[in-house]
C-alpha cells in the first residue's frame, strides 16, 4: 500500500512539474520572431551559421542587422538569396529579428588561422585604423558590425566586395579603406578578425 501511495504521489508530482514547465516553454517559443524560420535555414536559429559563406548573426548588433535588412529590402545592398527574403519582412519583423539574434550566444566557428597571417592582419588592422569604427575587440557598435569571430570566408568576401564596389552600403567608410588593400592584405585581415573572440 505504501509503495502504491508513493508511486501515485511521484506521478502526481511529475505531472505538476511538467505542467508548470509548459507556460515557460510556451512563452519562450512566443518570444521567437515570427519570421525566424526563414533566417534559421541559413544562419541557424541561434544565429550560428554552419556555412562559412553565411555570416554568424549571434551577438551581432541589433541596429546593424536592422539596417542591413532594410538595405536589402530597399536595394542598397544586393544578394540573390537575401534580397528576395528581405522583401517579405516588414519593419516589425526586421527589428524583432535583430533583437533576437543580438541576444544569442556566439559559438566558435572552428576556423584554424595561420599565426603568421594573423600577425600580418593585426598590422593591417592597425594601419587602416579598423578599431576606430569596429572597436579594439572588433565587437562593433550601433550600426557598425561585430566582426570578431565571424567566418573567415565571409569576412574575406565582404572586403573583396567593398574593394570591387559590389557592396557600397557602407556610408562611405569601407569602400575607400578596402580600395587600399591588396588581395594578400585582405586575406591577412580576414584571418586576423576571424581569429578574434
Amino acid at each position: 500500500m505504501k509503495i502504491v501511495l508513493i508511486g501515485v504521489a511521484l506521478a502526481a508530482a511529475l505531472a505538476i512539474a511538467a505542467h508548470a514547465q509548459l507556460p515557460a516553454q510556451r512563452s519562450q517559443d512566443e518570444a521567437k520572431p515570427a519570421k525566424l524560420e526563414i533566417c534559421a535555414a541559413c544562419h541557424g536559429e541561434d544565429g550560428n551559421s554552419t556555412n562559412p559563406l553565411y555570416p554568424n548573426l549571434a551577438q551581432q548588433n541589433a541596429r546593424y542587422m536592422y539596417l542591413e535588412l532594410k538595405d536589402f529590402k530597399e536595394g542598397r545592398r544586393n544578394d540573390p538569396t537575401m534580397s528576395p527574403i528581405a522583401q517579405t519582412l516588414d519593419q516589425k519583423d526586421m527589428l524583432a529579428l535583430g533583437d533576437w539574434f543580438s541576444k544569442q550566444k556566439e559559438k566558435p566557428t572552428g576556423f584554424k588561422a595561420d599565426p603568421a597571417k594573423v600577425e600580418a592582419g593585426r598590422k593591417v588592422a592597425d594601419a587602416v585604423l579598423c578599431a576606430m569604427c569596429h572597436g579594439g575587440d572588433f565587437g562593433g557598435q550601433n550600426e557598425i558590425p561585430r566582426e570578431a569571430g565571424q567566418h573567415y570566408e565571409y569576412i574575406k568576401k565582404q572586403l573583396q566586395d567593398f574593394k570591387a564596389k559590389r557592396r557600397t552600403n557602407d556610408g562611405g567608410s569601407m569602400t575607400p579603406v578596402a580600395a587600399t588593400l591588396t588581395d594578400e592584405q585582405i586575406d591577412d585581415l580576414a584571418q586576423y578578425v576571424a581569429n578574434l573572440h
